[in-house]
């Protein structure tokens, strides 16, 4: 019996893709979310306490069908994931290099390690406040605040990927005679690969968390404003409506960072 090719398209495996829409996770998946929509229209409807306060997922729909006809809810998307992105990519930028340059130096680990400790416990939004004093533009306030949910996890997330890394492997390339860049492009790096696409999910998950509330106190448009101004409107179906959207968002930019990370190192997967 012959195996059938791949066919890919913009480098993506069409074949492994369709396997896996319609695999029995998926399945599983569209069950468990449809139960928990039947679950939450019975508890409204009956009236469950603390539960059946929530808007019904009915009116939720309805509320939905007029946003999404609305340009400016899109235009809250748009705005939310333009701060997400610019504050996640420079916190790569910096992060990253940094954070292999903490590993691969015992002094400069030395050196900033114990500023980095003090800094990190400090919540993002704890930032907010003095972000809107000094920096000249509100946009760029949250953007900061964005880059700070992400960068202490990518950099603490990328020492331990390399401070884990077994030094026999580089004592064994040394003495075979690697030069330093062939021992940190095959070696350090895929071995710091899981480590830094472990740091950059949690930090995405982090830097929408901290941008949705900085939209909150500091922001007039947003899906973090959506949500605010929702709530003082007393327009509740729009308030779940709102954190749906903050939670597919997330979602779709964690579930683009994963499947960057599965392809990039294809040894993680064990099954």
């Amino acid at each position: 019996m012959t195996q059938k090719k791949p066919v890919y398209f913009m480098g993506i495996n069409l074949r492994k893709l369709r396997k896996s829409i319609f695999s029995k996770t998926t399945y599983r998946g569209i069950v468990a979310v449809i139960a928990t929509v039947i679950l939450w229209e019975l508890c409204a409807r009956f009236e469950v306490p603390i539960i059946g306060m929530i808007p019904a997922p009915s009116s939720v729909f309805s509320s939905l069908v007029e946003q999404l006809q609305d340009p400016a809810y899109w235009e809250c998307w748009v705005v939310s994931y333009d701060r997400v992105l610019s504050g996640f990519i420079i916190a790569q930028i910096i992060g990253i290099p940094l954070g292999l340059i903490m590993g691969l130096s015992r002094h400069l680990r030395d050196l900033s390690f114990p500023t980095l400790e003090i800094l990190r416990p400090i919540p993002p939004l704890a930032w907010v406040p003095t972000a809107v004093i000094f920096w000249p533009t509100p946009e760029m306030s949250m953007i900061f605040v964005t880059f700070l949910g992400a960068f202490f996890t990518m950099v603490l997330n990328i020492l331990g990927g390399v401070k884990n890394i077994d030094v026999r492997y580089i004592r064994s390339a040394q003495s075979l005679g690697s030069s330093g860049f062939d021992i940190f492009r095959r070696i350090v790096l895929p071995a710091t690969l899981p480590s830094l696409f472990t740091g950059m999910t949690v930090g995405m998950g982090i830097t929408w968390a901290v941008v949705v509330a900085a939209e909150m106190i500091a922001s007039r448009s947003g899906l973090g404003f959506l949500t605010w101004k929702s709530y003082v409107a007393g327009d509740y179906p729009v308030i779940v409506i709102g954190m749906i959207s903050i939670g597919i968002a997330g979602y779709l930019s964690s579930a683009v960072i994963r499947l960057l990370g599965d392809r990039l190192t294809p040894w993680r997967k064990i099954i």
